[in-house]
């Protein structure tokens, strides 16, 4: 990369002498006048491309013998222009022989153009496709997850990345949609069934099969809706988002779906386009219809748990019943996940279809089972297939019925299960969410306590985890690209068990508020106490703040979910007096204004909060003593911390974590946040705008861990980082325009893990690196793993290795 830079501040500075000569030269003679203004044309045609593939060599890492001899053409143009000034208008000799090479000048500068024009447009590809696969990896695909830096946007147009490792059953059902979506003429197509039969893994099949991909390639967009449905606005917006087209602000619905019919009209009024909203509800049809245009090659696949009525002629939507697994797949599927394929394990077939037959209405329910009684010996299979009665009929049945599998699980993990449903359902759940909940209610040790019970809740298929980041083997205690996803069913599962004890006595309230409708049993327990540990309120476009009130001594944790562009804490947090963890997450599609903040100054106990797609208008209106964690994604900060008139060692005076993921206006880090003594883990992790730390983060003595990830701005580290004593880990990984490294980094005495994975503009490393006596972990790639060996004689304890992504 550093070739590249150089080559492109070579062409850089020679064309800055050409394009100053052709302004400050006047050239008298008539002869030469009209070529000269024809290479000043040329020229001021150049000087935006040059200035856009400059920034993208430096960018892309691009190579330089693109560029490779123009510079040279470039310094003899400007020799030859600065000559003909001189030339005399008498003076004939030498005319024709200048008039020649001032033509040569001139065709040699448009040839470069049209080369330049190649490479310019395969430059903004790329940067684009690097931004795409960025936006893709953390807000994309949801096997494995644009231009908006956000995880759980409300609708994400991504198609799912992966499929699962075994697939049953979905042959017969592919082929049939294939059939009437592709071959019959049918434009919008409703694949109906229980929850948990397998209609989104259907939908997602369909999306992943090669002779879909062949007729409909990038426009495949794959939107889930569930309940309560995203606004049509929403939608629209990350449609415009995943097609890379600038997003519109939208006033309202009917201007949505004007921009609807626009984005499909720069997509290609002929090019196929395939758009599947998943999870769809009764009471969503308005939602859909306004999706549906008469236009050739757009096809519409929807999934619902129910018949869709109401779109036109004859008067209700073309479905596909999804049925239940036959016998053998259903029986295939069981024996995969209780591991019975060997035939082993002493349990009799009859058993075995009996349990099949039983659960085989939903293929999620029969994976459950089938964990749940893996390696179990035959008495619990006994007991299983004693509790069943008549085959299942409903889904409030097999709810009822699943709920005796979770009484496998430890206490704990189950615990961790019904917390699941505190959040949307089908949005993706951020483990660092989950890590902050479970640290205070269950008082665990280390968080990675509570990344095991993530792993073990996908092992019992009661949950999906997607790890996003490319790296994702690296056990660094970085979990902001881990997500926990929950299907419908299991939500449903988890709020039915949260849900058996009266209202006011359970220890999980989850609400789920539709404008400004109170909930049935409130008028009932108005003044009454709740005595829930874990509050939960979830809220859509339609409701104003207007908040009831609520007596909640005891709650430790609240949840606020919400899509609006502006919200407002509710009255009641100010005297939640044992409240510890305050989880904030805006679903919509721009950052929120979030007010009354500084209602959280009087609780004494709040020690973790996590404010995700929010904009504060200043840090200043609370004093929190007693917090340890905040926690800002996707946030817009700049104008928090600017605005601040208190230090934030004042309002924080014992924090002890920090982390800002994925903010787009931090530019540089606050000097302010430097005073906090106590501060000993910062992490600023994708902030694409991040040029500078200041010089007073060596007063943060008592730092331990500091990551700079995906910060691509950041052009170097200050030399007083060096006085951090205390740091043990270090980690600057994907901060691509950092050149070099402080001459005494060797200082950091403590540090035992350095991740430096491509820090591709790093050209050497400090002779002091070979004091890091207690560095054990380096982590790099490439040409950087050959600096460190030097080194490597003074560094006996240290592996270098390349990054895992398996």
């Amino acid at each position: 990369m550093a070739e590249a830079a150089f080559a492109g501040a070579a062409v850089g500075t020679a064309f800055a002498a050409l394009y100053d000569v052709i302004k400050v030269t006047v050239i008298k003679n008539a002869k030469f006048k009209p070529i000269s203004k024809e290479i000043s044309g040329t020229v001021e045609a150049l000087k935006p491309l040059i200035d856009d593939i400059i920034k993208f060599n430096k960018q892309l890492d691009l190579p330089p013998n693109e560029t490779s001899g123009f510079d040279e053409k470039l310094k003899k143009g400007a020799d030859l222009l600065v000559k003909c000034s001189k030339v005399h208008r008498c003076n004939f000799c030498v005319k024709p022989h200048y008039f020649d090479e001032l033509q040569e000048l001139d065709a040699s500068l448009n040839g470069w153009m049209d080369i330049l024009k190649v490479q310019h447009v395969r430059d903004v590809k790329k940067d684009k496709e690097i931004v795409r696969q960025m936006h893709q990896k953390v807000f994309g695909n949801e096997g494995n997850q644009g231009a908006n830096n956000r995880t759980t946007l409300t609708a994400n147009c991504d198609v799912p990345d992966k499929l699962p490792s075994l697939v049953v059953g979905l042959d017969g059902p592919l082929e049939e949609l294939k059939k009437r979506l592709l071959s019959s003429g049918e434009s919008l197509l409703v694949v109906t069934g229980l929850g948990g039969s397998g209609k989104t893994l259907l939908a997602q099949k369909f999306c992943h099969d090669p002779l879909v991909k062949g007729r409909f390639n990038d426009n495949i967009f794959f939107v889930t809706v569930s309940k309560p449905p995203p606004s049509v606005s929403d939608i629209v917006q990350q449609l415009y988002k995943r097609s890379r087209h600038n997003v519109p602000n939208l006033i309202d619905e009917a201007e949505a779906v004007n921009h609807l019919e626009i984005l499909l009209n720069k997509i290609g009024g002929t090019t196929p386009i395939l758009l599947v909203l998943d999870d769809v509800w009764a009471g969503s049809e308005s939602l859909v219809q306004k999706f549906v245009f008469q236009r050739p090659e757009f096809k519409i696949l929807v999934t619902s748990r129910c018949e869709l009525q109401g779109f036109g002629p004859p008067d209700f939507a073309p479905s596909y019943h999804l049925n239940p697994l036959n016998d053998k797949n259903a029986r295939t599927l069981f024996c995969h996940w209780a591991s019975l394929e060997d035939g082993n394990s002493g349990i009799s077939d009859l058993t075995v279809n009996k349990i099949v037959d039983y659960y085989k209405i939903s293929s999620r329910a029969i994976k459950i089972v089938g964990q749940s009684l893996y390696e179990k010996p035959v008495e619990f299979w006994q007991r299983k297939l004693g509790s069943l009665s008549s085959r299942l009929s409903s889904e409030s049945e097999l709810l009822a019925c699943l709920q005796s599998s979770l009484d496998a699980l430890n206490v704990k993990l189950k615990e961790c299960f019904i917390d699941l449903g505190s959040f949307p359902e089908d949005q993706r759940i951020p483990a660092p969410i989950l890590i902050d909940m479970w640290m205070e209610l269950y008082e665990l040790n280390e968080e990675t306590d509570a990344i095991v019970n993530l792993f073990n809740l996908t092992t019992w298929n009661l949950a999906n985890l997607v790890i996003t980041r490319e790296d994702h083997n690296e056990k660094d205690g970085y979990y902001s690209e881990h997500f926990v996803t929950q299907p419908c069913l299991l939500r449903d599962l988890a709020n039915h068990q949260s849900s058996q004890d009266p209202v006011e006595q359970r220890e999980r309230l989850i609400m789920d508020l539709s404008g400004d409708k109170h909930p049935k049993w409130w008028k009932e327990h108005k003044e009454q106490q709740f005595n829930t540990r874990l509050l939960s309120i979830s809220t859509d476009e339609k409701f104003s703040s207007k908040w009831f009130n609520m007596k909640l001594p005891k709650a430790e944790v609240l949840v606020l979910n919400f899509r609006s562009k502006d919200y407002a804490l509710p009255k009641f947090v100010e005297e939640m007096e044992n409240l510890k963890v305050l989880i904030v997450t805006n679903y919509s599609s721009i950052p929120a204004d979030l007010r009354n903040f500084q209602l959280l100054g009087s609780l004494e106990d709040l020690r973790r909060i996590r404010l995700e797609h929010i904009s504060i208008p200043s840090l200043s209106l609370v004093s929190l003593e007693n917090l340890q964690k905040i926690s800002f994604y996707n946030c817009n900060i700049d104008v928090a911390f600017s605005n601040c008139s208190t230090k934030i060692s004042d309002l924080f005076p014992n924090l002890t974590e920090m982390n800002m993921d994925f903010c787009n206006d931090l530019v540089e880090l606050p000097a302010e946040i430097c005073d906090i003594e106590t501060l000993e883990k910062l992490t600023i992790s994708h902030c694409p705008n991040l040029r500078a730390l200041p010089e007073e983060i060596g007063n943060l003595e008592n730092l331990k861990g500091l990551r700079l990830r995906s910060c691509n701005s950041l052009v170097g580290l200050p030399d007083s980082i060096c006085k951090l004593s205390n740091i043990t880990f270090l980690d600057i990984s994907d901060c691509n325009s950092i050149e070099s490294l402080p001459e005494d980094i060797g200082n950091l005495r403590n540090l035992s893990k350095l991740n430096m994975k491509h820090c591709s503009s790093l050209q050497e490393l400090p002779w002091s690196v070979s004091s890091l006596t207690r560095l054990e972990d380096v982590i790099c790639d490439g040409k950087n793993k050959e600096l460190w060996k030097p080194f490597l004689p003074n560094l006996p304890h240290t592996t270098i290795r390349s990054a895992t992504s398996a």
